[in-house]
C-alpha cells in the first residue's frame, strides 16, 4: 500500500487566502486572485476578488505550479530563468506553458520540511504578491518557502 504524502488540507486553505487577502486589504493592493495546491498540483481552493481581471486564476496557478511540479518557490525560478533560461524554456515547454516564473509562488512546509503545497497570487506587483502569500501561509500555522 502507497504511503500518502503530507498535503495542505482544505481548512489550512482557506485560512492561507483568508489571511493573504486580509494582508492584501492591509497594503491596499490592487484585486488578488489567490490559489492554494496540494502536493500533486491540483487546486485545493481559489478566490478571485471583485475587480481582479479574469486572467488572475492562470498566473495564480502558474506562480504556485512551478513550486509543486520543480521543488522550487517562484522566486528561485525566476532567478533561475534569469540565468537560465533556455532551462526554464525547456521545463515550460514541457508542462504545457504551466509555469509563470516570477514572484508570488510560495512553496508551503510542514514544521518538518515537507512540500505540502503551493500558493499562487497574482493581481499586482509580484512581490507584493509573494507578501501575501507569506501572510497567508503564515497564518495558518506552516512554513513559506518562497524561493
Amino acid at each position: 500500500m502507497p504511503i500518502a504524502q503530507p498535503s495542505v488540507s482544505l481548512e489550512e486553505a482557506r485560512t492561507i487566502i483568508a489571511a493573504a487577502l486580509a494582508k492584501a486589504s492591509e497594503l491596499k493592493l490592487k484585486p488578488l486572485g489567490v490559489v492554494v495546491l496540494d502536493t500533486a498540483g491540483h487546486v485545493k481552493a481559489f478566490e478571485r476578488q471583485d475587480g481582479a481581471s479574469h486572467m488572475r486564476f492562470d498566473v495564480a496557478l502558474g506562480k504556485a505550479y512551478g513550486g509543486v511540479a520543480l521543488g522550487l518557490g517562484s522566486r528561485a525560478l525566476f532567478k533561475r530563468a534569469q540565468e537560465q533560461s533556455y532551462f526554464v524554456n525547456a521545463v515550460n515547454t514541457l508542462a504545457g506553458g504551466k509555469l509563470v516564473p516570477v514572484p508570488g509562488g510560495v512553496l508551503i512546509r510542514d514544521a518538518g520540511g515537507n512540500i505540502v503545497g503551493a500558493v499562487g497570487i497574482s493581481g499586482d506587483a509580484s512581490d507584493q504578491d509573494e507578501a501575501c502569500a507569506i501572510a497567508g501561509i503564515e497564518a495558518a500555522g506552516l512554513v513559506a518557502d518562497p524561493g
